[in-house]
């Protein structure tokens, strides 16, 4: 929890003017965002200043506001199997209670500031719970080959390696030198 002066005219600062102090009081709103910077895991994020579309409910509770609602965003990323570019979209739902006064929220709960509150972080951290650790292209992707390094949907039924246990690799050797002494016979 912090408490910070917060700027009106930020993209994810959310007036609740129009709400006072009366619970029970609502208002829902749509909005179109720019996203965040750095909203990513390993290989897969939203792209910066990308459309974030929000479907939110502002209420007025005793405590605070409470802010319920649902974002939808495309992602940009690569293909944890073959790393092929690939792109989707993610929608996701958040809660979040806004508390009116320190002295009635947690240290890690949020807190308006007059009467503005700041989205942001709600977003960020629902968008990266939901975000796949191992993105794939498509569910039947085969990824690419361990020892050449080929994409295996490209490189047909008959690709293969010769594979050698490497403890048997002593006795192939062996087995080379055997012929070699055969034909100089």
């Amino acid at each position: 929890m912090s408490t910070r002066n917060l700027d009106p005219r930020a993209p994810w600062v959310i007036s609740t003017h129009d709400l006072g102090r009366r619970p029970g009081s609502m208002r829902k709103t749509t909005r179109t965002l720019p996203a965040p910077a750095d909203l990513s895991v390993n290989l897969i994020g939203v792209p910066k200043d990308a459309d974030v579309e929000l479907d939110i409910r502002l209420e007025a509770v005793m405590e605070g506001v409470l802010v319920t609602g649902t974002a939808s965003t495309p992602l940009s990323g690569e293909c944890a199997r073959c790393l092929d570019p690939l792109t989707s979209r993610v929608e996701v739902e958040f809660q979040e209670l806004f508390f009116y006064t320190a002295e009635d929220a947690g240290e890690e709960d949020s807190l308006l500031d007059g009467d503005l509150l700041d989205l942001e972080p709600t977003f960020r951290d629902a968008v990266v719970l939901a975000l796949p650790l191992s993105p794939v292209c498509r569910e039947d992707c085969p990824g690419l080959c361990t020892v050449c390094g080929v994409k295996l949907a490209e490189a047909g039924p008959d690709h293969r390696h010769e594979q050698v246990d490497a403890r048997w690799a002593a006795l192939r050797d062996l087995v080379k030198d055997d012929k070699q002494d055969t034909q100089d016979r």
